[in-house]
């Protein structure tokens, strides 16, 4: 009897089958694996703010580290409570062992905080406390209140005896980052809602563009405002560039918090004379890890985590502990 000897066309179909066979095969594999890992979801205010990007890098490079799979989502603008609601939603439905997030607004996530924590999923808020702060497992953030003491206590210090005439540029209205920052400047500087030092205020949202509309508003109004308060750097920036455009940034104090490498650069320069460092670097890092835990030995972080916070100036105030702006190039906002 003759050999049988397959024909190049079956020889092909047989190794086609093969190869498809096994990409099947790896598919599943990787998706059994994929199945097993562990879901930590990260939301955001913003995805363009610095402080949330390094917020996020942080989270990325330490859910790596511990074998973690990280989604992050963020709202489309300072305020979207609407957004990270449905990012929350979302992370239910993926099946995230835990949750981090700096919300928006501090009363408008309970309803969803609720729903992920009664499924199961371990809830931390960062950078931003909820209101009623028990309503996430725990919170890593900065002391925000001390820090607007700090800012408020410096600028206060470094006007001296100069009569103060003071403006305000806000954040966002609801978010207790917001509110804890302005009225600790207020206490630092020594005085309180109202008082008629207070030349104006704006609303920035945290964002420069809005910070320097804000500061060109307030100084078409009043013209002798001397020393500024600004909720962060951003908001800062443009608030030093409404006053170089009005020829007074050698004449008005701007202090602000955040702490961000160019914040420092800034506080070098003597755009503003002072900020307040945060460490987000160390909050997101302690989140990723709270998850790895709990999803390892169902263990859960409570309470407030203080992460701290340091004032960066290179002209000290007597009575106030500061550093200077070559400690804040090394260190800026907690890590690289």
């Amino acid at each position: 009897m003759p050999s049988f000897r397959p024909s190049r066309l079956f020889t092909t179909a047989l190794l086609t089958t093969a190869a498809l066979g096994l990409a099947v095969s790896f598919t599943a594999a990787d998706t059994a694996r994929a199945a097993d890992q562990v879901i930590v979801g990260l939301v955001t205010k913003t995805e363009v703010n610095p402080y949330f990007v390094k917020l996020r890098q942080a989270a990325e490079a330490e859910a790596k580290k511990k074998g973690l799979k990280l989604i992050a989502r963020f709202g489309k603008f300072d305020g979207d409570n609407e957004g990270q609601v449905a990012a929350i939603e979302d992370l239910i439905s993926a099946g995230a062992k835990g949750i981090l997030v700096t919300p928006n607004n501090s009363t408008g996530m309970l309803g969803i905080i609720k729903k992920a924590r009664d499924s199961g999923i371990l809830v931390i808020a960062l950078d931003t406390a909820t209101d009623p702060a028990d309503a996430v497992d725990a919170t890593y953030a900065t002391d925000n209140f001390e820090a607007g003491v700090k800012q408020g206590s410096y600028a206060k210090a470094a006007l001296g005896d100069k009569k103060p005439v003071l403006a305000m540029l806000d954040g966002t209205p609801g978010g207790t980052v917001d509110t804890f920052r302005h009225n600790g400047y207020l206490q630092g500087f020594g005085i309180k809602e109202g008082d008629p030092v207070i030349a104006g205020s704006a609303i920035t949202n945290g964002a420069q563009d809005k910070g320097q509309t804000g500061m060109e508003n307030l100084l078409s109004k009043n013209g002798d405002i001397n020393v500024v308060y600004t909720i962060n750097e951003p908001a800062a920036a443009g608030g030093y560039a409404a006053l170089k455009s009005f020829g007074k940034a050698k004449e008005v104090m701007l202090t602000s918090i955040d702490g961000s490498c160019q914040g420092v650069k800034d506080v070098k320069s003597g755009k503003v004379a002072a900020t307040v460092m945060q460490f987000p670097y160390k909050m997101a890092v302690a989140g990723v890890d709270a998850v790895a835990e709990y999803a390892k030995s169902g263990k859960k972080p409570t309470g407030f985590i203080n992460t701290g916070s340091e004032l960066i100036s290179d002209k000290p105030m007597k009575g106030l502990e500061s550093k200077d702006t070559a400690w804040g190039l090394k260190n800026c906002w907690g890590g690289e």
